[in-house]
């Protein structure tokens, strides 16, 4: 008789930190027993007077994406906050965010986490915004001015030369920009109203905007 598969959560670990430290952060992920990582190249938004004085205000940042089940998702973390200590300042951030469906890895499908669990109360929200190149930044202005502490802007591009990237059926063309911002719960909603409004996310080819759950944090003030 075959014996039932106990069901596997997984969940995305996030972490933003300098450009040159991924590596780092790969490395401790592996020695938790975890092999894959996707690296994004982005920049930071300090907002610092002195730093803008001399244009050294954007930070040039890596943006590194792991997915891995739950247990180990959570040994993950703790291990690259115990080495990497996301509480001092500049040392980047990092968190999780469940997985609703994860296609590609052996020895998974998962399926929605919610199935069959209670779902965690979540002090924080990931804001994505896509926006035409140019604009991300004017967007971390408009949610800074909301309440937001900070961003995390990526460049966006196609797969290839004669195909775009889709994402929510929207096309993710070289002239994007996805602005990502973890915000507090009790700020969420007038940060997305206010990037919504001053952007006119709802008029067509302005921009798309979507929220995440966000599981645990380290790093974040």
């Amino acid at each position: 008789m075959e014996i039932p598969s106990v069901p596997k959560y997984y969940e995305l670990i996030c972490v933003v930190v300098n450009f040159g430290s991924a590596e780092k952060v790969i490395k401790i992920a592996k020695q938790i027993g975890i092999t894959g990582a996707t690296v994004f190249l982005g920049r930071g938004t300090a907002h610092n007077y002195w730093l803008q004085l001399l244009d050294l205000a954007d930070v040039r940042k890596e943006l590194i994406l792991i997915a891995a089940e739950e247990n180990q998702a959570h040994q993950a973390l703790e291990a690259l906050n115990n080495k990497i200590d996301f509480a001092k300042p500049k040392h980047g951030i990092a968190f999780s965010l469940p997985v609703a469906g994860l296609l590609g890895m052996h020895g998974c499908p998962c399926l929605n986490p919610e199935e069959g669990r209670g779902v965690n109360n979540t002090m924080h929200k990931a804001i994505f915004v896509v926006v035409d190149k140019g604009n991300a930044e004017t967007v971390v202005d408009t949610a800074t001015a909301a309440g937001a502490r900070g961003a995390t802007i990526i460049n966006a591009r196609g797969s290839g030369i004669h195909e775009n990237q889709m994402l929510f059926a929207m096309a993710i063309e070289p002239e994007k920009e996805l602005v990502m911002i973890i915000a507090k719960e009790e700020i969420t909603e007038a940060v997305v109203n206010a990037i919504r409004n001053h952007h006119k996310i709802d008029d067509p080819g302005n921009g798309i905007l979507f929220m995440l759950d966000v599981n645990q944090t380290y790093g974040l003030r």
